[in-house]
């Protein structure tokens, strides 16, 4: 504890978190030590690490200011590569002030093989502006060298002096029995800014000793505790760093970080919107209603002005005070941009009677949400300081209900089709033969959408260049193989029908929504799905059921299907939890017959940006799921235009799982009811609602 104890009795006064920099295992540390720092909230940072016969690969999430979560890829051994995957939780029990530094408890290799598994307490305090001095104990691998009995004997008695050794064979099960028991090492560091700006020199003393590396493996030499590293910060976020290593390794690495709570444009490089019109003093003549077309006219006029906008508009109901607009958004990230757009278009065209505006934005056909305005206050606080939140009070947020009567749809609007061709590129992550590989080539997609809820779609790629193709290991599951044949298809399937189906959405009652495909719905499978949600708009809980009966598809992704055939299914639930976080729980059957439930949490950020974990238990032993015990892994929504800066809707998505198994595995649908609503509703759009007036 001396180590601690030196760092709590120096003397800096700063009142917040120490902001930290990464170590060689991608998470905020020294070197090889960790520190009580953190990331910036909400950074999300990707690290490269090696030195002969290491390499470390690290995703770092700064879940919240006090959390950070990470999963490592790491290669170790020579002349045998071993493929390693762990993931980490650091957690800041207390920020820095006055009197005391901040103090941070992690765990590295929480649910992992055990290879790096480790605990640690440790203290950072910023001693002057350009110092910080760390200190530390820590178990396992941090107790391997130079240690003392475990201080926590004394207090939960002389169970915690032993612990387990080895490694976990399939891992992906938190090592319950192995943290903080064992003995334990003290360890410490310095972090020092250099006069040369963006340059930070790092000296620790490590607690590691190794002994997988140097001992049981012998591929790794220590020679000292003491490691050194030059830190380099370059100008777009990343850093680039070397160390001298247990005096005998030399490293590089590589750190890139980016923080989706902050824009990667200074601005939208899109249009500016259509100013307010102010009636003024015009009377409020009503005489237009009796004019022939008149109602065909104003259609047609909002629909030019939307359509400059990026917008379509579907469908328009008018009286002499109010109206109703149906419109679908194709340009705007927003939803609330889009309404505010289509509400100044609104003022634009429309009589000076009409002072009831309802909007509703439309997705596969039906509407979700109906935000009602008052036209008098949108040309009244159009240029107020508290424009949007005013706006947002006054607002009447409800449900869109059923579709309008047909005559209030502007000719022409169905059937509507679209169709694009482009660029592709598919990654496979994680495979022990070789851990990246990639094709590229072009996709060819097409929607031909019937009537307002009735979608036909279909997509199609032919790879150009790329290695899927290469995966040659055979699937050792015991299961019935539904997702763990993926090299099967990877190998036969080009060119390949990546889906082909009818969609139909539909209103079968208030807050209720429905929908029904058939098809080929992705890479694997096809057959008929059903679903219905209850979502109130301003709720923070929904509920879905989910029904599948489908069929495995024929490797080479054409027409065919094999024999395999299976009822799936889920009960939902959908929760709003606050603070930008959302959590889902899917009870049911999966994939290959097993019975169980996944377990999802979501941070998603003002500008749509959602970053999550989710892990899926079921009645499959551990054993027979094989390595990594039970399904999990993380998954990414980008926003197009955060990266563009150019207006648009589009989200890049990717699900990244440390092993493909066939324990719990769910069908892939394209649009569940939950993601096609989710943006426009509730907490999301009220958080949003600033880009109104954008």
């Amino acid at each position: 504890m001396a180590a601690i104890a030196l760092v709590t009795a120096s003397g800096a006064a700063a009142q917040q978190i120490p902001t930290s920099t990464v170590g060689f295992y991608g998470t905020p540390g020294l070197i090889d030590m960790p520190t009580a720092g953190a990331l910036s909230d909400g950074q999300l940072s990707v690290t490269v690490a090696h030195i002969p016969s290491i390499t470390r690969n690290t995703v770092s999430f700064q879940i919240t200011p006090r959390l950070t979560g990470s999963f490592r890829y790491s290669l170790h051994g020579n002349p045998i590569i071993n493929y390693d995957r762990s993931f980490d939780v650091h957690y800041v029990l207390r920020p820095e002030d006055g009197r005391m530094p901040s103090l941070a408890i992690g765990l590295r290799d929480a649910v992992g093989t055990g290879w790096y598994s480790s605990e640690y307490l440790v203290a950072t305090r910023n001693v002057s502006p350009r110092l910080k001095v760390t200190g530390g104990i820590g178990w396992g691998r941090l107790g391997s060298y130079n240690s003392i009995r475990n201080p926590l004997s004394s207090v939960f008695g002389s169970g915690f002096d032993t612990r387990p050794g080895g490694t976990l064979g399939l891992g992906g099960v938190p090592s319950y029995n192995r943290w903080f028991r064992g003995p334990a090492a003290l360890f410490g560091g310095i972090e020092w800014q250099t006069p040369i700006r963006n340059l930070t020199f790092k000296a620790e003393y490590s607690s590691d000793a190794y002994t997988l590396e140097t001992v049981t493996n012998n591929f790794f030499t220590r020679r000292t505790p003491f490691n050194f590293a030059l830190s380099y910060r370059l100008r777009n976020g990343g850093t680039l760093t070397g160390y001298y290593l247990y005096g005998d390794q030399i490293g590089i690495s590589g750190s890139f970080s980016l923080n989706p709570r902050l824009p990667a444009n200074a601005s939208s490089l899109g249009p500016a919107p259509t100013p307010v019109l102010a009636r003024g003093n015009r009377p409020y003549d009503t005489s237009w209603t009796s004019q022939k077309d008149g109602a065909d006219i104003l259609r047609k006029n909002v629909n030019t002005l939307l359509q400059q906008d990026g917008m379509e508009l579907e469908a328009m109901r008018i009286t002499a005070t109010s109206t109703e607009v149906w419109f679908q958004n194709k340009r705007h990230e927003a939803t609330a941009q889009a309404i505010g757009r289509v509400a100044r278009v609104l003022t634009q065209v429309l009589p000076a009677s009409v002072e009831t505006f309802r909007i509703v934005p439309v997705k596969n056909g039906i509407g979700t949400v109906a935000v009602t305005l008052k036209r008098s206050d949108v040309e009244a606080l159009e240029h107020d300081p508290q424009a949007a939140e005013k706006i947002y009070g006054r607002a009447q947020i409800t449900d869109a209900g059923k579709h309008p009567p047909s005559w209030a749809y502007l000719p022409g609007t169905y059937p509507e089709r679209s169709w694009s061709l482009g660029p592709y590129a598919m990654v496979s992550l994680f495979d022990p033969d070789k851990p990246v590989r990639m094709d590229v080539g072009l996709r060819l997609q097409g929607e031909y959408e019937v009537r307002p809820g009735l979608v036909l779609s279909g997509s199609i790629r032919k790879k150009a260049i790329g290695n899927l193709n290469s995966v040659t290991r055979a699937s050792n599951s015991v299961m019935r193989h539904v997702r763990s044949d993926y090299g099967l298809y990877d190998r036969q399937g080009d060119p390949a029908l990546e889906y082909l189906e009818a969609e139909y959405f539909y209103r079968p009652g208030k807050n209720l929504y429905g929908r029904v495909s058939v098809g080929y719905f992705e890479k694997m499978y096809g057959g008929l799905s059903t679903e219905i949600l209850w979502k109130p708009v301003n709720s923070k809980l929904a509920f879905g059921v989910e029904i599948n009966a489908v069929r495995q598809r024929a490797f080479n992704q054409l027409l065919g299907f094999q024999p395999y055939s299976v009822v799936t299914g889920h009960a939902s639930a959908y929760w709003d939890i606050g603070n930008g976080f959302y959590g889902q729980l899917d009870v049911g059957r999966y994939l290959a017959g097993d019975y169980g439930a996944t377990v999802t949490i979501d941070r998603v950020f003002d500008n749509g940006w959602k970053i999550g974990a989710f892990f899926t238990l079921t009645n499959v032993p551990f054993s027979t799921f094989g390595e990594g015990s039970f399904d999990k892994g993380l998954r990414f929504s980008v926003p197009l235009s955060w990266l563009t800066g150019q207006p648009t809707p589009k989200v890049f998505t990717s699900v990244m799982r440390p092993i493909t198994r066939d324990g719990g595995a769910r069908l892939e649908v394209r649009n569940r009811l939950y993601g096609l609503l989710e943006n426009d509703q509730g907490g999301p759009l009220k958080r949003r609602w600033g880009r109104f007036w954008r």
